[in-house]
């Protein structure tokens, strides 16, 4: 199964696909950023959609997951936030995918034994659950990955182990 991890931003989205193997070690097929160039917010949106597409088109994704919405204090940015998700979720519906959601806690509880777990902390146990040389860089490209990983050792699609198999999945079809 083919994972895309997406951490959703409307000034940077993270995004990771992580192949689970035939129950081995995943393996990364590609992570990164999408930066939108527009300050216009809607062209942002339209920037996110169609990267994601773009990296939909060229690894062929069997699930997408999404972070799940985080309340801050500041209503703006939580509003940003969840008008990201809806460009990142209308990628995955174009293409017919499935979308879940991971609320943040549980992926880096998931993914590195703390639900409390620093920016740092993710990449370097993303690093290490795949193998690589670095970190995927920047972090929100780890923050992907790290989405994609927390799908696969929750479904059990992999034989890495995981601390941490939360109940805080939600499936958005």
């Amino acid at each position: 199964m083919i994972v895309l991890g997406v951490d959703p931003g409307t000034r940077i989205t993270g995004y990771g696909v992580v192949d689970g193997g035939d129950r081995g070690r995943p393996v990364l097929i590609e992570c990164g950023v999408i930066r939108p160039a527009s300050r216009s917010l809607p062209r942002r949106l339209l920037e996110i959609l169609e990267g994601l597409d773009g990296v939909i088109e060229r690894t062929r994704p069997d699930v997408l997951c999404v972070e799940g919405v985080f309340y801050g204090r500041n209503a703006q940015t939580t509003l940003k936030l969840g008008q990201a998700r809806g460009a990142v979720m209308l990628a995955a519906a174009r293409r017919g995918m499935s979308v879940t959601e991971y609320p943040p806690a549980e992926v880096k509880n998931v993914v590195v034994g703390s639900g409390r777990a620093g920016k740092r902390q993710v990449a370097l146990m993303v690093q290490k659950h795949l193998a690589l040389a670095e970190p995927p860089a920047p972090e929100d490209a780890a923050d992907g990955v790290a989405l994609a990983l927390c799908h696969l050792f929750q479904s059990g699609l992999t034989a890495a182990a995981s601390k941490g198999r939360g109940a805080g999945r939600k499936g958005i079809d």
